[in-house]
């Protein structure tokens, strides 16, 4: 019972993950189109078809009916014997080679002539419903029995002379002949249509599979990436739109994968950067113990307080970069030339020491309002400054200058430091990365003010770049910003 039960559930799995499959419903699709364009067509096909048949057959009658009035007309006789003898040849001659009965009947309904010889109709009282019409003056037409093995169409039509009715013609058919053609053609329209939606459904499974088949390997790529498989790539053929898909996969799964890269790098180095100081304050602990000169326990002592600022400064720079990370900021319009005065105001005191000369070019330029987060703005303008100062020679120079472009603002930080070389112009601005790893620690430094400064400046809408200076040694940062005239962002 239970396995019976399982094998229903597993069925009905398979059915519904059929169902739902994009296979299925494409050529669900293709059908019902496909499927109500025919049934509309044949539709159309037999009524247009059965309406003409009608119509001609139709237009016949009448023709043949109002010749044949037209002529007896001319040898009009109410005697039945001779009427039959002036009537047949006209009669017989228009309605030669069809199975089209024709009768002629007076106003009193009396058959003159009839080419039924086997009815015995002649001298006998005719009344129809057409011929009562027709003997007011109208041409009509009554088919009897339509979809029926006994159809038959009737015409009437008045006899006139000398502008006076004196009889009336009926014609009258069987009408079966059309509705068998209209049921063959019936027959073979369904049979056509049907042939069609087996092709039509043999070449949507082609056409799906085709589209389809891809989307398995997608998928299957797709697991394998959530997975944390990065390298996992799909095969892409051709430029249309699947095959930009396959690229865009591939695309998001380098991107990726260069980020679990940088994300292991940075796990290494920040490991790395924390290791180096905390071994370096055990081993002033271990040697502590040892020392009971008070002189040299407080130069120890002094050294873990110097190792415990870096940490500290190494982790207040990593707080700063999970921040900027998060993507939260707070932005409010402020005037950039203050931003940079403040800057160079608090730096003054480190320049002086190495007498450094800090130059400004901004004071002829109005205020310049910038919508951005002040805090982390501020940040990104003081890592450029004080690196210039920290790798600047004493007696050196920082020259800023802020110069506005229709709707942009420039910043150049000049020096006349070593210089940075061109091939690592892009690789300073990542984390943790230092041109000279025992000049960076001698100053202090992290590795992670350029990549906080890059990652603020981005943050706001701008970029930065590296260039020579204008002299023979040195750099020039140059920081690009939206001018926002003092509006917020939307």
């Amino acid at each position: 019972m239970w396995v019976i039960i399982i094998k229903k559930t597993e069925l009905a799995n398979k059915i519904r993950t059929i169902t739902n499959s994009m296979r299925f419903t494409m050529i669900a699709t293709y059908l019902a189109v496909i499927v109500t364009t025919l049934i509309l067509m044949c539709v159309y096909t037999i009524g247009l078809l059965n309406n003409n048949l009608y119509h001609n057959e139709n237009v016949s009658m009448f023709a043949k009916a109002n010749i044949i009035a037209q002529t007896v007309s001319r040898v009009w006789d109410n005697d039945i014997t001779v009427s039959n003898d002036k009537f047949s040849g006209p009669v017989e001659q228009s309605l030669a080679g069809t199975n089209i009965r024709g009768v002629i009947v007076n106003k009193s309904y009396i058959v003159l002539y009839d080419t039924n010889r086997e009815s015995e109709m002649s001298g006998k009282v005719f009344i129809r419903d057409v011929l009562k019409k027709a003997l007011d003056g109208q041409q009509v037409e009554e088919t009897s029995g339509k979809g029926t093995d006994e159809s038959l169409m009737a015409v009437a039509v008045p006899v006139k002379k000398d502008g006076e009715i004196v009889g009336g013609v009926y014609l009258a058919v069987s009408v079966n002949n059309i509705a068998s053609t209209v049921s063959s053609a019936g027959t073979s329209l369904v049979v056509f249509s049907v042939l069609i939606i087996i092709l039509i459904g043999m070449l949507g499974l082609g056409i799906s599979y085709v589209i389809t088949s891809p989307m398995a390997e997608f998928r299957e790529t797709a697991r394998k990436i959530s997975k944390g498989d990065f390298k996992a790539r799909v095969k892409v053929k051709g430029k249309n739109e699947i095959a930009q898909m396959g690229e865009t996969l591939n695309y998001m799964a380098q991107e990726l994968e260069e980020m679990e890269n940088k994300r292991k790098d940075f796990v290494s180095d920040v490991s790395h950067e924390l290791r180096t100081p905390m071994t370096g304050i055990k081993l002033l602990c271990d040697s502590l113990r040892s020392i009971d000169d008070p002189d040299m326990r407080n130069e120890f002592i002094d050294d873990i307080s110097d190792e415990i600022d870096r940490l500290s400064r190494l982790v207040e720079k990593l707080l700063t970069l999970s921040r900027l990370d998060s993507g939260k900021i707070e932005m409010l319009p402020a005037d950039i030339k203050g931003l940079i005065r403040s800057v160079v105001k608090n730096l003054t005191p480190v320049a002086e020491k190495k007498n450094i000369k800090i130059y400004t070019d901004y004071e002829g330029i109005e205020p310049l309002m910038i919508v951005m987060d002040y805090d982390k703005m501020y940040e990104a303008m003081y890592n450029i400054a004080d690196n210039a100062i920290k790798y600047s020679p004493e007696n050196g120079y920082l020259h800023i200058e802020i110069r506005k472009f229709a709707d942009h603002v420039f910043i150049d930080f000049e020096d006349n430091g070593p210089g940075i070389p061109e091939n690592e112009r892009e690789k300073i601005f990542e984390r943790f990365y230092r041109l000279d790893d025992s000049r960076a620690r001698d100053t202090g430094g992290t590795g992670l003010g350029l990549a906080i400064t890059r990652e603020a400046v981005i943050m706001h809408g701008g970029e930065i770049v590296v260039m020579p200076a204008k002299t023979d040694t040195g750099s020039i940062f140059r920081i690009t910003l939206p001018l926002n005239n003092g509006e917020e962002n939307p």
